[in-house]
């Protein structure tokens, strides 16, 4: 390696754990080496037996350094293989033109002799140490999701990194939230040269102005105060949008499978949930916020009254919260039923309405559960879904490739709804920003066919909803 690189050039040293995360994580530093110790090598080895996530990604990183070492001399190793040498990696990233290095002799460890932990984390900051020597105009940087092997860099003196590329935004509150609160002067500035019209009992409004330059298709729109002026986006052309007042699920009249929204967002996801228009529907919200209730009523309005969809089905990550209790009995459905404890319990309360016998309560409940499916996420790979009403619940503990291997099943009719909340992430390396729930509402945010909205007040009890604040 060549010891007169440029100062601002820099030297990232790749811990197995960020690999193991992102396979393309190589490419993902554009005109700056990689460096990969030899120990990181065992280690992918060591984990690349089984049918897990992890599994997969070690096998996958252990084929793309194959293809990068394909045909290339010892003195192409020594001196550093191209990364952009592979045809694909411009899909990657387009900014792809360093060098990938391995560690091919044993170093001189610097690290103390006393240093206790782990020899295969030691192994990696000895590593370090050692190139920085070696390369004193190089900057050298290590890389892990380790925090521990960080913080153990951080008291050596060694620079380290969390592995930040696949990270959606730098601050979770930046998330997109499908509502903007209009200012005050909003018809003041846009009102006289607004336009309206009804199409089909629908009132719309044409506005342009130099704020319509921020909104995305389907977001709502709402003023603070007494005066309520519920609207949502309906198409955005530069400084001109088209825009569709809300119709308010709160009344009785509009009822939803015997439920009314209770809130602003409740309203707002009833309107963009029983649009067969949007075929994908994210909902953030914490616990109590109604997220499943209201997916669940507007599907079955549109599956059982309105014959939209032909089944509502119904997925979810299996990732306890506490001690896995093991392996469960029964056949596919039955296996996920103790998973959809939120499904059973929203039915039983969209079917048991009060005024009803107890038969009536039965057969409602028979007939609502013959049209609602449960299914595992472990096999949906190769299906396609026709004119399916599909519910994915606790979304945010799946990744961003596992969100796009299940929005991909969606076939001609289909509609999905992804439900979840950042804050209760299960799965281990999993982040609110590097959630593949926060990654589809990023990526979705400007489709016209897509929609999204914040929860933000518990309606579930008034216990639930102080302790969801104060807890």
């Amino acid at each position: 390696m060549n010891s007169e690189s440029k100062p601002e050039k820099k030297l990232f040293v790749l811990d197995t754990n960020v690999l193991m995360h992102d396979p393309a994580a190589i490419f993902r530093f554009q005109e700056h080496d990689i460096f990969i110790p030899m120990v990181v090598l065992e280690e992918l080895d060591s984990a690349k037996k089984g049918l897990t996530e992890v599994a997969r990604n070690a096998r996958q990183v252990s084929r793309f350094l194959d293809e990068l070492i394909h045909n290339v001399d010892q003195n192409q190793i020594d001196a550093g293989i191209i990364l952009s040498r592979l045809d694909y990696t411009s899909q990657i990233d387009r900014q792809c033109s360093g060098r990938l290095f391995f560690q091919i002799r044993r170093m001189i460890s610097l690290l103390p002799e006393t240093l206790p932990g782990d020899l295969p984390d030691n192994s990696v900051l000895g590593t370090v140490l050692a190139l920085r020597q070696e390369h004193p105009d190089v900057q050298v940087i290590l890389v892990s999701k380790d925090i521990n092997l960080r913080i153990k860099a951080a008291l050596l003196g060694v620079r380290a990194e969390d592995y930040h590329s696949d990270q959606v935004l730098d601050d979770i509150n930046l998330l997109y939230t499908g509502a903007s609160a209009l200012p005050a002067d909003f018809w003041e500035r846009h009102g006289k040269t607004m336009e309206s019209w009804q199409e089909q009992d629908r009132t719309f409004y044409k506005v342009k102005g130099p704020l319509v330059e921020d909104w995305y298709p389907n977001e709502f729109l709402y003023t603070p105060g007494d005066a309520k002026f519920e609207a949502i986006v309906r198409s955005c052309d530069g400084n001109a949008a088209d825009i569709e007042l809300a119709r308010d699920y709160r009344r009785a009249q509009h009822e939803v499978w015997g439920i009314q929204a209770r809130n602003m967002e409740q309203n707002f996801a009833l309107n963009v949930l029983l649009d067969p228009d949007i075929d994908f529907v994210t909902l953030l919200g914490t616990a109590g916020t109604g997220k499943t209730l209201l997916a669940l009523a507007a599907g079955l309005v549109m599956t059982l009254d309105q014959k939209l969809y032909r089944e509502i089905i119904m997925t979810r990550e299996t990732v306890p919260v506490g001690e896995d209790i093991g392996f469960l009995p029964g056949t596919e459905e039955e296996k996920m039923a103790p998973w959809m404890g939120a499904l059973l319990d929203n039915l039983e309360l969209l079917g048991g309405n009060a005024d009803s016998g107890s038969w009536e309560r039965a057969a409602t409940s028979n007939l609502m559960l013959n049209r609602v499916k449960i299914r595992s996420l472990n096999f949906m790979r190769g299906r396609t879904f026709l004119n399916r009403y599909i519910i994915l619940d606790e979304a945010q503990n799946l990744t961003a490739k596992q969100m796009k291997t299940l929005i991909t099943r969606a076939g001609p009719g289909s509609k999905i709804v992804c439900i979840g909340n950042i804050a209760q992430i299960d799965t281990p390396y999993l982040s609110g920003l590097t959630s593949g729930l926060t990654y589809v509402v990023d990526r979705f945010k400007s489709w016209p066919h897509s929609a999204h909205i914040t929860l933000r007040r518990g309606e579930r009890s008034r216990l639930a909803d102080y302790a969801s604040t104060e807890l």
